[in-house]
């Protein structure tokens, strides 16, 4: 053993079942850099082995047991060492005794609930992870090892298109459609612009996509706006009666689902801006919130059984209101 008992005599080591075969996804971390990670579904079993290596083979090791958690959190930045834990499961691996030699232990976390995706923000941070904990009498020897949870959603295809207006009185009036209010993430915004009076002389305008992430509660509530995608729309003077096509491609842009009132303490919103800039750099705003969802038809293929009964957890409502509508309909006939 070490001197004093100090530093580690053992390493431990977190290995999933299905590490060769399971699917990684990027996820942003912090600092901002992207990391793969494995990628995991509600109702998904989470299992694997925790490998306890010893540095000294055949002397004792003593330990007041092994454990092995599952853990769900949200971390707020300006509360930091305060974490927010929404699934906390733990499984006994090992009573305390002691080691003569490594040793290996199996466990299992069936069916885990995982309900929101995970998330890196500018104020909030939410994660999902394995720590393995070896009791020790000074300190204990734990492992960590992050995995990221994509959460798929249906839409019912009743999906209403969205119209607006910008107006000044006797200068300017634009009527502007998209053709649907909720998007997948890879999903193409098409809409048209309609110039029905143009009195002031509008030298630039674009559609920005902004992202609007809210955390806290009360006093202390935090927005931060991020400016995701920008699309020029024209550059020069629209002429009364002008109309101009918009397609706004998702896929490029780094996005995830919106999210309301996660476990009541983040949100993340989602904003198409209209911005109009005269000649004398005046600028005009309307803005309209959308919908960002995860499409969970494509992933399906290569998703696995238990991934396919959680997404089917989604679908069930908008499922029993189409199929309520269509009795009602065939009924009528």
């Amino acid at each position: 053993m070490s001197f004093f008992g100090f530093g580690q005599s053992a390493d431990i080591d977190i290995v999933l079942n299905d590490a060769e075969t399971r699917k990684k996804a990027e996820h942003k971390s912090e600092d901002g850099r992207k990391d793969k990670y494995f990628l995991f579904y509600d109702g998904e079993t989470v299992s694997g082995k925790v490998n306890v290596t010893l540095k000294y083979p055949g002397k004792r090791f003593e330990h007041s047991g092994l454990k092995v958690e599952f853990i769900g959190q949200i971390e707020l930045y300006y509360d930091r060492g305060n974490h927010h834990e929404f699934v906390s499961l733990v499984k006994d691996l090992a009573r305390p005794g002691e080691l003569t030699q490594s040793q290996t232990f199996d466990f299992e976390f069936t069916h885990v609930e995982k309900p929101y995706e995970s998330y890196t923000g500018q104020n909030v941070k939410l994660r999902y992870f394995l720590r393995a904990t070896v009791g020790r009498r000074l300190n204990d020897i734990s492992k960590e090892l992050d995995i990221v949870v994509h959460t798929l959603s249906t839409y019912p295809e009743l999906n209403s298109s969205i119209k607006m207006e910008v107006g000044i009185e006797d200068c300017l009036h634009i009527e502007f459609e998209y053709n649907k209010s909720k998007y997948h993430l890879k999903d193409v915004i098409v809409g048209k612009i309609y110039f029905l009076l143009v009195r002031i002389k509008i030298r630039h305008m674009e559609i920005d996509i902004i992202k609007r992430e809210t955390t806290g509660t009360g006093p202390n509530v935090y927005h931060e706006n991020d400016t995701v995608a920008k699309y020029e729309i024209m550059d020069g003077a629209p002429v009364r009666g002008e109309s101009i096509p918009i397609r706004l491609f998702l896929a490029g842009y780094d996005m995830t689902p919106t999210m309301r009132d996660v476990n009541k303490k983040f949100s993340v919103r989602y904003y198409l801006n209209l911005v109009l800039i005269d000649e004398e750099e005046r600028r005009y705003f309307k803005q309209q919130e959308i919908t960002l969802w995860r499409k969970g038809d494509i992933v399906r293929k290569s998703m696995s059984h238990q991934a396919i009964i959680a997404s089917q957890r989604f679908e069930g409502s908008s499922n029993q209101e189409k199929n309520h509508t269509q009795s009602n309909e065939e009924d009528d006939s």
